[in-house]
């Protein structure tokens, strides 16, 4: 057998083992409960902090519509004079 033949019968038998374990090796981790309550805990957290920010980004486009809608209004009251 020709020394890249071997190597890429490795390399192949690589990638095939790579697939199979990320496939069904992820799975059987999950299902064993191996994901630490850790995990859990920040999770929450962090939708919570997502949660705040959604928040403040609704606070603060409120914010700049109604300075752009009191800007414009002022405008008009002027043009009216």
């Amino acid at each position: 057998m020709n020394p890249f033949e071997m190597v890429a019968i490795i390399v192949v038998a690589v990638m095939i083992a790579s697939v199979f374990r990320s496939r069904y090796g992820h799975q059987k981790r999950h299902d064993r409960g191996e994901i630490e309550p850790q995990d859990n805990r920040e999770t929450v957290q962090l939708k919570e902090e997502v949660k705040q920010l959604k928040q403040r980004i609704q606070t603060l486009e409120r914010i700049a519509v109604d300075k752009e809608n009191s800007l414009a209004r002022e405008i008009e009251q002027l043009r009216d004079r």
